[in-house]
């Protein structure tokens, strides 16, 4: 590493200005590419350190799989289905509610309602089976699914795709944030030949326009980019700073996950090659650098014995885990135990503690209902009591 990077990484440790991005999308390469990323990591784990002190946070949740009918085609993706195909259906309110209620029963904190891409659009199925019920869209049916959930004692958040304002506002009635993955920032991996091509949705100027919109709306959001789908250094290197520049506009992105893309069977990029642990340490630790005060997030189950590489990184969360449910998204990656999670940030050096889907530096702008459910389970920092989670795994 040149002398002058060091001391780019020297002055961000130290509460300095951080790096350019010539100067980050350098600081990447190098990493990435094995040439002393060691100064990169010890440098993002004293930021965390600093900025985050030595707590790394996860939320013991049940991922509702409302529907994985989707509109859009992502080259890598095996969660989408057709009508009729296995999978390939609406989850009924009875099933979410009986779902909420096993939830309940095994200390889950957070309901993840996870929908594919406005399947109302492409279906005349899913239109029908929303419109049998008196919904006239897929985000109305998931404000009823919300309320199931939150009456049973859970926290709803939910990841939909590109949600308009109105629905957006809707959903802030029960959900204190939402998810939306920017994935990459850039336009050619949108292009011929790249993996959104035949995903309307992931175009990234309408995922800045719905987590802008989210900003103006003052809703929590956690976003991150999907690594290793095609982008170089340059590109994962301006995506961290889109987030960056939303961040600042409105201060409302919690959470940016990081998350390794890997192949699978039956996809058109299941020959790609995996993103490596290397590159992926890399990125987490520059984006630490680059926004001291972010939650960052790698999920655990998608990198099995990488653990250490990742706290050394300087990530703070583990994200969501289930002791019920599977990674509807990623099936074939069971979530580890929670007990196993904790005893491995323990050797670290850290501790783990559970956390609500929203942040606790978030908390305050989520309706006051939801801030008082939140405090009567709340311990001292915010974070959710281990007398509310602590239970069956």
């Amino acid at each position: 590493m040149s002398l002058l990077r060091q001391e780019v990484l020297e002055a961000a440790a130290g509460g300095g200005r951080g790096p350019s991005r010539d100067e980050a999308v350098g600081l990447l390469g190098e990493a990435a590419a094995g040439r002393d990323g060691g100064a990169l990591l010890a440098a993002a784990a004293r930021i965390r350190d600093a900025e985050k002190g030595r707590t790394v946070t996860f939320s013991k949740k049940a991922f509702f799989n409302v529907t994985n009918l989707c509109r859009d085609y992502c080259a890598y993706c095996t969660y989408r289905s057709e009508p009729g195909a296995a999978g390939g259906a609406m989850m009924g309110p009875g099933e979410v509610a009986a779902l909420a209620r096993l939830a309940a029963g095994s200390r889950c904190v957070e309901a993840l309602m996870v929908a594919g891409e406005r399947p109302e659009e492409r279906y005349a199925e899913a239109r029908a089976w929303l419109g049998e019920r008196g919904f006239s869209g897929t985000a109305e049916y998931l404000v009823h699914c919300s309320e199931a959930a939150l009456a049973e004692g859970l926290f709803p958040h939910t990841n939909a795709g590109n949600l308009e304002r109105g629905e957006m506002r809707d959903l802030a009635a029960t959900n204190a944030s939402i998810g939306l993955m920017l994935e990459t920032s850039s336009p050619r991996l949108s292009g011929e030949g790249g993996p959104h091509r035949m995903a309307p949705s992931k175009d990234p100027a309408a995922r800045m326009r719905v987590l802008r919109d989210a900003g103006d709306l003052g809703i929590p959001v956690t976003t991150g980019l999907l690594l290793g789908i095609g982008e170089d250094c340059a590109e994962a290197v301006d995506s961290l700073l889109a987030v960056r520049g939303l961040h600042a506009r409105r201060g409302n992105i919690q959470e940016v996950i990081l998350q390794n893309f890997r192949p699978k069977p039956g996809t058109p990029m299941r020959s790609r090659p995996p993103a490596g642990a290397r590159y992926l340490a890399a990125v987490a630790a520059l984006a630490r650098v680059l926004m001291p005060g972010m939650n960052l997030q790698v999920p655990p189950n998608l990198l099995p014995g990488s653990y250490h590489e990742a706290l050394r990184s300087g990530i703070n969360d583990w994200g969501g885990i289930s002791p019920l449910t599977p990674d509807h998204v990623n099936p074939e990656f069971a979530w580890p135990r929670i007990r196993d999670v904790e005893e491995r940030t323990a050797r670290a050096g850290l501790r783990l503690k559970c956390r609500f889907p929203v942040y606790p530096e978030h908390a305050g702008s989520a309706p006051r209902a939801l801030r008082d459910r939140m405090r009567a389970v709340a311990d001292g920092e915010g974070h959710v009591a281990e007398r509310r989670w602590r239970g069956p795994e």
